[in-house]
């Protein structure tokens, strides 16, 4: 499978890209572009932005392209050997699922644009750029030997590989247990790389160290900063893309940078490997239903944070204050909504990213990562400390995610109740399957570490720290980094 890629008119938008594939004698050959992408569980119709689309036989012959659905195409290739498919895609879009194109800077998410035949998704895949000379390449996808030409081992690692390309991309480079991890960053903005080296470097070995071990060899940050608003990142199986502005570079952006980045970095293993069995294989061409995004996306969104803590780039009253966040974002939106997690993880296919009808769905992300919470003091609180939501991780990884063959939310539930080594039917009943509403439960689990949330009838959230020493040190335990500094780290890796 080989694609050129060029942008002829940057001013356009327009990507043309000329997909080239043997036909293996096969004389009827379907072509798909995705209907959706991994990360962002909606259909979204890449097709629209298809332009001019052509095919030619490989003796020079114009072949007709009939479509049979709104993203797929059928053609007879009776006698010849190979196909290219030549065509445009229009590229105005900047987000972190996206593509974009102008005179100084490529971006590109191929699971938007790339066209692959039908039942030969794992093929190996070429991609040839024509890119103008001084631009330098920001990708998770293997060079080859010949210049601007990426490999991928098949389709699905084509597609989960965006691309950003510019001559003026900024680059830092850091290693962590072996794992050689880089960081990139196009925008109006001079990097301080000493302060994003030691932060990241403290996240990425915090993480590696609860996990016991890194997915992938190498991992690139890849960022996108804009002068407007924005907030945006998508985890890739060795990348993750990030659009994040205002590029004030302020302590706002920065926070928003690490807080982003050590949550798509966790993604590594949950749900890039850690994956959803109805998610194995991706199907491109439909909606791929799953109940246990609360999972995917709230305990990743429970430990990005936790993470920074713990790693000592957070010291106590930020931790505190991105806690009240999602406290404060589930109980002013979906306190009282009548779906359950496992509903609403469902149902992110239907409207899962817009705002919706009042009190019907909850946040996989923000009671998502209250309910890893609560599962996780309760852990701590009746094994003191021996036991706790790591552990569930690391038996995740090493049953279902490193020989990457899927789990059912049964599975989870397995494994959750043998690391609490009883029956949780509260648990389920209430906070996974059930409306009941989290105040009551959530409290009690904060209790144990030293905190109390009051809700105003206002609608306001409120998270107090308690005096109490008892709690206080609960608190520290909950909090202490898994890993251990050398004598060297310690002064500087250790938290306040």
């Amino acid at each position: 499978m080989h694609y050129h890629i060029s942008v002829p008119d940057p001013d356009a938008h327009f990507v043309e890209i000329t997909y080239t594939f043997s036909t293996k004698g096969n004389d009827r050959i379907e072509l798909q572009v995705p209907a959706w992408r991994p990360g962002r569980y909606e259909i979204q119709n890449f097709a629209k932005n298809i332009q001019k689309l052509s095919v030619r036989g490989g003796s020079g012959a114009a072949i007709p392209a009939r479509k049979v659905t709104k993203d797929r195409w059928q053609i007879m290739a009776t006698g010849e050997q190979s196909i290219a498919v030549t065509y445009n895609f229009y590229a105005t879009i900047q987000n972190a699922g996206s593509s974009y194109v102008d005179e100084e800077l490529w971006y590109l998410n191929f699971i938007n644009f790339a066209l692959y035949v039908e039942g030969r998704l794992d093929e190996p895949c070429l991609v040839e750029l024509t890119l103008p000379d001084s631009f330098r390449i920001a990708c998770g996808m293997k060079a080859t030997q010949q210049p601007r030409t990426l490999r991928a081992e098949n389709y699905y690692e084509l597609v989960d590989s965006p691309l950003l390309a510019s001559a003026t991309l900024h680059h830092e480079t850091y290693e962590e247990e072996g794992v050689l991890f880089h960081v990139w960053m196009h925008g109006n903005l001079h990097p301080n790389w000493k302060r994003i080296r030691t932060d990241f470097a403290r996240f990425s070995r915090e993480q590696i160290a609860t996990m016991k071990e890194f997915p992938e060899p190498e991992y690139h940050f890849i960022n996108l900063i804009l002068p407007t608003a924005f907030y945006h990142g998508v985890e890739h199986h060795n990348s993750t893309m990030i659009v994040l502005g205002p590029d004030d570079e302020g302590e706002g952006l920065y926070n928003d940078l690490l807080g982003v980045s050590s949550h798509e970095l966790f993604h590594a293993w949950n749900i890039i490997r850690i994956r959803p069995k109805e998610l194995l294989p991706y199907d491109f061409t439909k909606e791929n239903y799953f109940t246990t995004c609360f999972v995917a996306e709230g305990c990743t969104t429970y430990y990005g944070d936790l993470f920074l803590r713990r790693a000592g780039v957070f010291g106590n009253e930020a931790y505190v204050k991105e806690l009240q966040v999602y406290m404060k974002r589930h109980f002013e939106n979906s306190a009282h909504a009548t779906q359950s997690l496992l509903e609403s993880s469902w149902d992110l296919w239907l409207d899962g990213y817009e705002k919706g009808i009042p009190q019907r769905k909850v946040s996989v992300y923000h009671k998502g990562a209250l309910v890893a919470l609560i599962l996780d003091l309760y852990l701590r609180k009746k094994s003191d400390h021996a036991r706790s939501l790591d552990e569930v991780m690391r038996r995740l990884w090493q049953q279902f995610g490193k020989p990457y063959v899927g789990y059912t939310y049964q599975d989870y539930q397995q494994v959750v109740e043998e690391v609490a080594g009883e029956p949780l039917h509260w648990y389920w009943q209430e906070c996974i399957e059930g409306t009941t509403p989290l105040e009551a439960r959530l409290n009690e689990a904060l209790a144990f570490v030293g905190l109390q949330m009051t809700t105003f009838s206002n609608g306001n959230i409120q998270l107090n720290v308690l005096e109490d020493a008892r709690a206080a040190r609960q608190w520290e335990k909950w909090l202490a980094p898994v890993y251990v500094p050398s004598e060297e780290e310690e002064e500087d890796w250790l938290p306040e």
